[in-house]
């Protein structure tokens, strides 16, 4: 039988295994091809490469024999010393890669991105990295740093961990029931130890196989993240691995087997938008590819692709293929960051590969393999845990004193009093020319994901839309005398003048109701939205004439990152003429500048002062508003401007007031909105006429 005597760690630590007979070098060349597609399609074609999931299948592989060869002879599976070592194995290069990422984190990247970097951190120490990114995945309001986190890779890591703490006790659990039956049933004799993980492993991977086909078609974003919908492949590497002493394929098929499987791999991220189509059942490419070369094994004939694989370069580099994963992410984020580009060109990308190589050497030589060779901890399980609760206190010290320090500093910029911070009224005319005094800029980066407008809650009783696609339907809490009844319309533009248009709704005893799609701006039905948009659209005018409200609010210009920088809304006042028609007021208000770069970053990277931190108003808004072509052709409609409020002297500065205009590189901050508010309410009572 053709086995590989590498360990479940090795397979994800990438350490040498001694030669023993069995040993099968080329699943390590395998994993040495498999981690450099991942780093060459990082870092020259910026796509997803399918490498990670032959990660997935060759951990498990090697995980099921070495687990089946225990059983079989009879050995302990001592499931609480084997987790002990196998954390034991791989903590120590991810706190000494997550130490290196926040060193360079706090000297490359700006503050705001300082809170996530250090959520990630606790994430990826703790292996559930990927449903953090999975919950961000699928959230249009989450916080958008425009750049990669250094620890995004740490998703697959995380994946690989669970089903590390999942997997043995299917081993054992199979153990357990073979022994309990072939007690009370005779017949069980005949029932051998692989045939049951062969048929557990099997009701994995097509119950995953389902699942995950159901979640990618339903919800990529988030099925990409989901431990549940890879288990397939890892229960496709137990499977290969069980069925492999069953598989004897001749020379010449060995051959074929072997060049098939590699041209496969090698060209299923050239060929698939892996990273849009992922994990359904378009992953069985890379991971068949990769079940075709184990199946080929040890061709004997000098034309196999093994003669490639078992390269003693290539080899070695496999060796050193989980440093080299946990490098080579992160040292490209923060070089490109550091030098401000999106994209290295190829001598750039060869001086990230080989610093990662070369970090990936010095990891595994004075990391891995003296903890791996230490024998102190392998006398006592106990000493395996004080190894591990150490590593693990190397990380959770600075990582905890930064956390704190940062809220400490939110805390006391939150402090300030009033009129440090004045935000848009330093525009106001009555303060032209008067200095801003010096403060700390609010809101602190640290609270700059929840600079959202807050709207109270789900729509309740008459409100609650028959539509399911107005199922996230909000409302602020109904006044117990409701004067005016306003339904917000459109996106996140639209939500951001909550935060002033909801205190002036309370103060007046207005009920207010927004349903709200994100990147779907209010209007008629139009080619340049997406079908999805428009049904929503729809759907919400429909909510309108039935709900019969007061006043519409809605965003009746749109902005953009390029000429033209402002236009109108496609197919704006055919959206609204129904309402007014229906003798509904609608308020339509301008919308704000978009930019290329992340506005608060820029400033905190650079100093608010700074050229690039203030935009000039001829590249941010239009020079005639596109408000003024809408007037006086749709009786109803009442018009407002606070740009006035957001640009000045033909600048769109990123701080006004001590206060950040801007949240990303297009929302306006709740705080900002807020420090309108007389200027908003002011503004639309003059232009409604409302009292």
């Amino acid at each position: 039988m053709e086995r590989s005597t590498a360990s479940p760690q090795q397979a994800v630590a990438g350490s040498p295994a001694p030669p023993k007979p069995g040993y099968r070098p080329e699943v390590q060349g395998l994993r040495a091809l498999a981690v450099l597609m991942v780093v060459t399609y990082h870092v020259w074609l910026g796509r997803v490469s399918g490498g990670v999931d032959v990660f997935l299948l060759i951990s498990a592989f090697l995980m099921t024999l070495s687990f089946a060869r225990k059983v079989e002879s009879g050995r302990p599976l001592r499931l609480l010393s084997h987790w002990l070592h196998l954390l034991k194995r791989l903590l120590p290069a991810v706190v000494v890669v997550i130490l290196g990422v926040l060193a360079g984190t706090r000297v490359i990247l700006p503050e705001s991105r300082w809170p996530d970097l250090l959520d990630q951190s606790w994430a990826s120490l703790l292996y559930r990295q990927n449903w953090l990114l999975a919950d961000s995945a699928v959230d249009y309001y989450a916080q958008d740093h425009s750049g990669a986190s250094p620890l995004q890779h740490f998703w697959s890591l995380s994946i690989q961990g669970q089903v590390f703490l999942l997997w043995p006790l299917v081993f054992a659990g199979a153990a357990l029931l073979l022994r309990l039956l072939r007690r009370r049933t005779p017949w069980a004799n005949r029932i051998s130890y692989p045939g049951l993980l062969a048929a557990a492993f099997g009701a994995i991977f097509v119950a995953s196989l389902i699942y995950s086909i159901e979640q990618t078609a339903a919800n990529q974003a988030y099925a990409y993240f989901d431990t549940r919908t890879r288990l397939w492949e890892f229960a496709l590497g137990s499977l290969l691995a069980l069925a492999l002493p069953h598989l004897k394929p001749g020379k010449a098929l060995r051959v074929v087997l072997g060049w098939a499987g590699l041209a496969a791999m090698l060209s299923c991220g050239l060929l698939l938008t892996v990273d849009r189509s992922f994990p359904g059942f378009i992953a069985l490419w890379p991971t068949l590819a990769a079940a075709a070369i184990i199946v080929a094994g040890q061709s004997g004939s000098r034309f196999g692709v093994d003669r490639i694989l078992s390269w003693k370069p290539l080899v070695a580099l496999g060796d050193n293929s989980y440093a080299l994963y946990l490098w080579h992410w992160p040292l490209l984020v923060l070089a490109l960051a550091g030098m401000g580009i999106a994209a290295p060109n190829l001598i750039q990308g060869l001086a990230v590969v080989a610093a990662s190589i070369v970090l990936a050497v010095l990891t595994t030589r004075f990391v891995e393999k003296p903890l791996r060779e230490w024998h102190w901890p392998q006398r006592r399980a106990w000493r395996t845990a004080v190894v591990i609760a150490a590593c693990g206190a190397l990380l959770a010290g600075p990582v905890s004193v930064w956390q704190s320090k940062i809220m400490a500093n939110e805390a006391a910029a939150a402090a300030q009093p009033k009129e440090l911070t004045p935000g848009a009224a330093a525009l106001a005319p009555e303060n032209a020319g008067k200095p801003t005094p010096a403060a700390k800029i609010i809101p602190a980066p640290v609270a700059m994901k929840n600079e959202w407008a807050d709207i109270d809650g789900l729509c309740t009783d008459g409100n609650v839309p028959a539509d399911p696609l107005l199922a996230g339907c909000l409302q602020n809490t109904r006044p117990e005398t409701v004067t005016k009844r306003i339904v917000v319309l459109g996106d996140s533009h639209a939500q951001q003048y909550m935060a002033a248009l909801g205190p002036v709704a309370r103060s007046h005893g207005w009920e207010v109701v927004a349903l709200l799609k994100g990147n779907c701006r209010f209007g008629g039905e139009s080619p340049e939205r997406d079908a999805e948009c428009n049904a929503f659209n729809a759907a919400s005018a429909r909510y309108v004439l039935d709900q019969q409200p007061d006043a519409v609010f809605t965003v009746a210009s749109l902005t953009h990152t390029e000429a033209p920088f402002e236009t109108e809304v496609p197919q704006y006042l055919e959206g609204i003429q129904p309402f007014t028609d229906a003798g509904m007021d609608v308020v339509g208000i301008r919308d704000n500048p978009r930019f290329s770069i992340n506005m608060p970053e820029c400033v905190q990277k650079n100093g608010s002062d700074d050229p690039k931190c203030r935009v000039p108003l001829q590249e941010s808004l239009a020079g005639s508003s596109p408000l003024d072509a809408y007037r006086g052709r749709v009786p109803g409609l009442h018009l407002m401007d606070l740009s006035d409020f957001i640009c000045a002297d033909g600048i769109c500065p990123a701080v006004v007031g001590n206060v950040y205009v801007y949240k990303d590189d297009n929302h306006l901050t709740k705080t900002y909105v807020q420090s309108m508010l007389p200027m908003f309410e002011e503004r639309l009572l003059a232009a409604t006429g409302w009292t």
